[in-house]
């Protein structure tokens, strides 16, 4: 059996397994602030904060396959974190409608730039954003070949 059909049998796409289904989400779903997937550490202060019980080294066990049997709770408070059911683990499924709706949303809000601005954007004053609206606007019909100006 050849590496390739190994991998049609475990599945197809990043849920076929446990550490796939974590890193996935990773790599998905990403601190609004910073731009960037959350770390191990993070994770688990955020599931430590709300209540939960996850150290960042047993996560990392997770998502490196070294462990694959969590409890319940632990599958609850990551699925939790990250916005999504606990069901995205174990449930093929809800994995595959939760992965078409993530790639539909990371392409609906566009690249890391976009949100960029976006965030900065919400922080500045109501005159100043009207600024960089119109300069974007500019910036828009000049890469369509109407300079705005009349000829």
């Amino acid at each position: 059996m050849s590496s390739g059909d190994a991998e049609e049998t475990r599945g197809s796409g990043p849920g076929s397994t446990l550490a796939d289904r974590l890193n996935y989400l990773f790599d998905t779903v990403q601190d609004g602030r910073l731009l960037r997937p959350y770390t191990n550490g993070e994770v688990a202060r955020a599931v430590v904060a709300a209540g939960g019980s996850l150290s960042e080294n047993y996560l990392w066990m997770l998502r490196n396959g070294q462990k694959d049997n969590p409890t319940f709770k632990h599958l609850k408070a990551i699925a939790d974190f990250f916005g999504v059911p606990a069901g995205y683990f174990f449930d093929d499924a809800v994995e595959g409608r939760l992965r078409d709706q993530l790639a539909a949303l990371k392409a609906a809000t566009g690249s890391g730039d976009i949100r960029l601005m976006a965030s900065r954007a919400g922080e500045l004053s109501p005159e100043n954003r009207r600024k960089i609206v119109d300069m974007v606007d500019m910036v828009y019909r000049l890469e369509r070949g109407h300079d705005g100006q009349d000829t």
